[in-house]
């Protein structure tokens, strides 16, 4: 078989830039995006109803006060009579209790369980002198 040779597989400092820059701009204020490298966000940035958002623990608060002001517009397109846009919020609303929602397993999964520390006090006392042959161990006839 004929190979050709190697291309050049450095990165041009440009490439790089542009790499690390898609990771910088997954940055959101709720958490951060995991769409793949190069791709648009086909969410029109609406990230707190988007499955590809991973909030951040810290964010917790923001996220709550966000899904209290969504249950106040709510009422209030209620008794406004704004049907359409009781629904796009019902919708905002269903993606803040998802993202708790996750905020919660997160924290269940990396809550730490002390299980103590072992102790080896069987172990103390019990050395073998070393001119003394041990229990498994055959002295020379």
């Amino acid at each position: 078989m004929n190979y050709a040779p190697a291309k050049n597989t450095e990165l041009r400092p440009t490439e790089w830039d542009e790499f690390l820059g898609h990771f910088e701009h997954r940055k959101v204020a709720m958490g951060t995006c995991g769409r793949a490298y190069s791709t648009p966000c086909i969410h029109e940035h609406s990230c707190l109803r988007c499955p590809l958002l991973r909030p951040d623990p810290a964010q917790r608060r923001r996220i709550t006060e966000v899904r209290e002001n969504l249950l106040a517009r709510i009422d209030e397109a209620h008794r406004e009579g704004w049907l359409g846009e009781v629904e796009g919020l019902k919708t905002s609303l269903a993606g803040a209790d998802q993202k708790l929602a996750q905020l919660n397993e997160l924290a269940q999964r990396t809550n730490t369980i002390h299980i103590g520390m072992p102790h080896f006090s069987h172990l103390v006392g019990r050395t073998l002198a070393a001119d003394q042959p041990s229990a498994t161990t055959h002295p020379e006839m």
